[in-house]
């Protein structure tokens, strides 16, 4: 640095950054390099993990999880879960789904007023998702695509059915 220029109080703060970043990414390298040594399951795929915010129609933000297992320390026992998007339009739910290296018929697809379960059991691969849906959704009205290791799931949108039962007081 010349000794012209004045120093400012964010050279020491980026400077203290980067210094993180560095150390972070050499214990992270350790992690990793424990895990292939000492896991012979470890098949060189990467595991995913990690949550997603969106802001819904409504303006109330939505937390995801995603990532492709549903159980990070158990690696080879897990099913890995898939990639995955909802998407709130106004009048359906569209859900978005990575499946690589799957065939349409190893596919099952399972939905309720407010979930979708997504099942893969081959021998080669093994996903397993269960969605909270959004909002209430007709079971009936699913109707799903698969092209090239991506599903889509469109569901229309419907109120929630509020079973009550007026009482008489005697």
């Amino acid at each position: 640095m010349r000794k012209d220029k004045r120093r400012s109080p964010w050279d020491d703060f980026f400077l203290d950054i980067d210094d993180d970043f560095d150390d972070m990414r050499r214990r992270m390298n350790r992690i990793l390099e424990r895990i292939i040594e000492n896991d012979s399951s470890f098949d060189g795929n990467p595991m995913i993990y990690g949550f997603s915010m969106r802001v819904g129609p409504d303006g109330k933000p939505r937390i995801q999880e995603f990532g492709n297992t549903t159980d990070p320390s158990n690696y080879q026992e897990s099913r890995r879960e898939p990639l995955t998007d909802v998407i709130e339009e106004e009048d359906r739910i569209r859900v978005v789904v990575e499946l690589p290296g799957v065939v349409k018929e190893d596919i099952l697809l399972d939905t309720t007023e407010d979930t979708l379960n997504i099942e893969v059991d081959t021998p080669n691969r093994r996903f397993s998702r269960k969605l909270d849906l959004p909002c209430c959704v007709d079971p009936e009205s699913a109707k799903g695509t698969y092209n090239n290791g991506v599903l889509e799931v469109c569901l229309t949108r419907v109120e929630r059915h509020k079973n009550s039962k007026k009482i008489v007081i005697e």
